[in-house]
Order: structure tokens, then sequence, then C-alpha cells
């Protein structure tokens, strides 16, 4: 890739990025002393160095080799040790699997798409890949910037295009849950044809505890969101997520330590692009209330993971079993 701009001929960009904020900061490769944490410009195609203000490019063939070496060496605990965890701990992959890894443009997708990666290079179990990304309406600039990190970080998708932002732009009342679930429908429908038996999405920990807070809080019930699903509406086909012990501060540390950039929010009632997205909204307040709770008493994050599997059902008012069946406590008082 063309070099954008160099200050000093003997001080190429930082070996070690710098993170945005906080954390390790870089080594200069030439000065071989720490940049001063400047951070990390131009979604992984730029590099700052914080010595001496330079920026340049990073080669294309090189940003894949390193997002894979970090997964291997510096976030191998961290990310490929908890992926591999999940997908063990919960049996989420079989021997002839086809599974179609769902790739939003986001963080996660990605990240677990290099997990998938790396699993499918040890090979101690036969399985294939496909990684799908479906456009439901994207701007033009959403798109392209999805493209050029499958392709900057090696990752061969296949794209499929629908008009599901068109399709529900006009509804009023939860168009985001619609939204939702129009896309999986179609995602599992796309993976079908593709002769794929599981899809694979990329919600995280973090994911989860914020569900079983949110259905509680505003959905007044307990229950949360599962590590593997059987699709009602498409037989043969089911639904994983191994990234569910996986964090996503994590996530964001692998981001920047390789100056990679995701779009974030892609929807069409905003137009937000990945430069100028904000979370906003009850999944927002949920999330930060968790991460208070937890800077003030450690732990908390651990025991909302923990309280759906310490349910006791002899001490619920009420419950619906597997066939949406209620049961009240003194049926058998």
């Amino acid at each position: 890739m063309e070099e954008i701009k160099q200050k000093g001929e003997n001080c190429p960009p930082p070996l070690i990025p710098p993170p945005r904020a906080g954390g390790r900061v870089g080594i200069c490769s030439a000065e071989g002393r720490e940049c001063d944490g400047e951070g990390v410009e131009g979604g992984g195609n730029t590099l700052n160095c914080g010595i001496c203000g330079g920026q340049s490019s990073v080669p294309a063939e090189n940003i894949a080799e390193r997002a894979e070496e970090s997964i291997r060496k510096r976030f191998r605990k961290k990310l490929f040790s908890r992926f591999a965890k999940a997908i063990v701990d919960y049996d989420l992959i079989k021997a002839g699997d086809k599974i179609a890894v769902c790739m939003s443009g986001g963080k996660d997708s990605f990240v677990m798409a290099k997990l998938f990666q790396e699993l499918k290079r040890h090979n101690k179990l036969p399985f294939e890949l496909v990684f799908l990304v479906m456009d439901p309406g994207y701007s033009a600039v959403n798109r392209e910037i999805i493209e050029n990190n499958a392709r900057a970080l090696n990752i061969p998708i296949t794209v499929f295009e629908t008009d599901i932002f068109e399709s529900v732009v006009s509804i009023e009342k939860s168009p985001c849950y619609l939204c939702a679930r129009m896309r999986r429908g179609h995602l599992y429908h796309a993976a079908k044809d593709l002769g794929c038996n599981k899809i694979a999405l990329g919600h995280h920990y973090d994911d989860v505890i914020e569900t079983i807070l949110m259905g509680m809080l505003y959905g007044g019930q307990v229950q949360t969101m599962m590590p593997k699903l059987k699709s009602a509406n498409f037989e043969g086909m089911e639904l994983i997520r191994p990234m569910y012990l996986v964090r996503e501060e994590h996530i964001l540390q692998w981001r920047d330590a390789n100056g990679l950039k995701f779009i974030q929010c892609a929807c069409k009632f905003t137009e937000r692009t990945a430069k100028n997205c904000s979370d906003t909204g009850k999944r927002l307040k949920v999330k930060q209330l968790i991460r208070s709770l937890e800077a003030e008493d450690r732990g908390i994050e651990q025991n909302i993971f923990r309280s759906v599997e310490n349910v006791s059902l002899a001490n619920i008012i009420e419950y619906k079993d597997k066939r949406g069946v209620r049961h009240r406590f003194d049926e058998d008082y």
C-alpha cells in the first residue's frame, strides 16, 4: 500500500501499535523506546509513531498476519482459549458440520471469523466454514468498509443482499426487534441454501449478562441468551454462539492492538457510519449499570452470568416448561 507520510528517515511506525486509551504503549521500531500512546488511526491501514509523529501505511498482506499472530500469542488466553472452551462446554461443533459464520461487519463477528479460522487451522475436528455477510441495505460506505476489512483480514466472504432496512423503515413500534427477526430468518435461509446445518452468531459474554438483566428490568422475566438453539422454522438448522465466554473488553483490545476499525451501527434509520455511530437505548443503560456495580463490588458480572445456571424451581412462584405450559409452586404444595 502507498506510504502516506513519514517524518524522519529512521523512524518507521511502531512495531506494537499503542492502544487508543490507556494500557501498554507501543515501541518505535527505529528508536527502540516507548511511543507516547497517541493511538491508532486509519482503520488498520495507518499507524502513528508517537515519538516522531510520522505515519506509515501497513502493507495489506501484513494486516491479516499481524491479526492472526496476535490471536495465537498475545490474545490466546483472552480470546482463543475462551472461544474453544465455549465450543467444548456447550458442545457447539460436531464432526461433519458446515457452519455459516454470520458477519454483520462489526468487531464481534470479525473476531469470531478469525477465531474460526484459527480453530480450523488446528484441524482436530473435520468441519466446513462459510463466511456469510448479509447486506440488509447498507450504505455504500458501510458496504465498502466490510468488504475492505474482509479482504485485509483474508476472510473469503459470501455476500447476499436483502431489502430488510426498506421493509422496516416505516415501522414505528419495535422496528429493531422486527429487523433482527427478519435478518435471522434470511441468514437461516441463505445458510441452508449453501448446505450449512448451523449458523454462528457473534454474541459475547457481555451481551449475555446484559440480556439477562434487560429481561428482568424491562421484560419482567428471567431468561438468558442461549449458547445454542434449534431452529423452529428451518428443519435441521441450529444456531450457535461460540463467543459466549469471550469478554467484550478483550475484543476491543484485539481490535485496537491491530489498528482495525469496523462498522458499529449501520442502521438505515440513522444512516450512521463507522465514524459517528453511538450506542443508545436500554442496552446502553444496562451496560453502564453493570459497569458501575462491578466497579463497586467485584464479581457482579460473574454472578449475573451464573444466576441462570443456579435456578431453583422450588423457589420460583411460577415458570414455563419447554412446551410453554405454566406451572405454579402450589401445584403440589
